[in-house]
This record gives C-alpha cells, structure tokens and sequence, in this order.
C-alpha cells in the first residue's frame, strides 16, 4: 500500500512527513463545536482514496455516541477550559 514512499527521494519524503504532520497538527488543535465534525482534510493527505463513503449512524445511535464522546473528554481532559459557546452553523 506505501510503495509509493519506495521511490521518493530523502527531500520528498521529509515534505511527505511534514506534509503528515500539519494535517495531525490541524485535526489535533481542532477545539470547541470542530472536534465533532467529520475530517475529510485529514484522510486526503493519504495518496489513496477510501472508495467508499462513512457508515453514518441513525441520529438516535448518533447522538448517544457523541455524548460519549463528550463525556470521555471529562475523563481524558479533566482540566480542559470550559466554553458556552453555542454552535455556529458553520460546516
């Protein structure tokens, strides 16, 4: 599946990982309402496509998981700045 870094030169390989990293950066600094959103962006960095798109989840299913995702934050991130800011729309 990587066969493609085989024949990169050690210039474009350090312009590939770079390239890697700002992507990581970005989904990782992501804060407030985008930590819920889907990142496209970051599977685009990957020379192959998926082929296929996401399996959404009915919003019953859906809205229980972000929930508990939300309440992992509380675990993982207990000192983590608290926002009441409402969502904006924005996709």
């Amino acid at each position: 599946m990587d066969h493609d870094l085989d024949a990169m030169t050690r210039e474009q390989l350090i312009s590939e990982v770079r390239k890697l990293r700002a992507g990581v950066r970005a989904h990782r600094d992501a804060t407030g309402h985008d930590l819920c959103w889907h990142h496209p962006q970051l599977w685009d960095l990957l020379p192959e496509q998926a082929g296929k798109p996401p399996i959404v989840p009915a919003w019953p299913q859906f809205m229980r998981g972000c929930i508990a995702y939300r309440a992992s934050l509380d675990a993982q991130c207990p000192g983590a700045t608290r926002s009441e800011q409402e969502y904006g729309g924005k996709p």
